[in-house]
């Protein structure tokens, strides 16, 4: 961390992360004690740097900010490559999470992310550019679509190289006859 410059600020100036994020979900909740109700907020983030690594994290904090901050923490952990040929993925997918049901499929060159509410923000953190989802439930609960999302992610096979066959080289003996003279 680099000391920020200026009154007012904050002692200390954030450096630049490598994942770009994406709040999915933020919502405030309550824990009922004896003492009373206890306000907190519960933040869903993905994370993912465009070139195949995405992850997401949910977590709760006291405010907002920290709530976000341990959920980016969080999805740094949870990590995933996504297998990728062609500016597309591999294979056709689908994916259940509780109520929600995600099916993404490749696409051609040049159609981009044709995908729905928080599945789209998953593979476009992803970096996969032409791709085509579709939410099957009928659940909006958008937290249970991104799992759905990251579950039919893991299912994605990597490309498997053929190595050409090696022949075997013939070694036919030939024998020539000498003419005589």
């Amino acid at each position: 961390m680099i000391p920020a410059k200026g009154k007012g600020r904050s002692r200390f100036k954030k450096e630049k992360s490598e994942f770009d994020q994406a709040i999915v979900d933020l919502s405030r909740v309550t824990r009922v004690t004896k003492g009373g109700k206890q306000l907190s907020f519960r933040a869903c983030v993905v994370i993912g740097d465009r070139r195949g690594r995405v992850g997401y994290g949910m977590e709760k904090g006291r405010d907002v900010q920290i709530a976000v901050e341990k959920a980016v923490n969080q999805a740094k952990k949870n990590l995933l490559v996504v297998p990728m040929t062609k500016e597309t993925i591999q294979h056709k997918v689908f994916a259940k999470f509780g109520a929600g049901r995600v099916m993404i499929m490749p696409a051609p060159r040049g159609s981009g992310i044709i995908a729905g509410s928080s599945v789209r923000t998953v593979l476009e953190l992803a970096g996969v550019p032409n791709v085509s989802a579709k939410i099957l439930s009928k659940t909006h609960n958008r937290v249970t679509n991104m799992k759905a999302a990251f579950l039919a992610l893991r299912q994605l096979r990597p490309v498997k190289i053929r190595r050409p066959s090696v022949a075997e080289p013939v070694t036919a003996q030939v024998q020539v006859e000498a003419k005589p003279e």
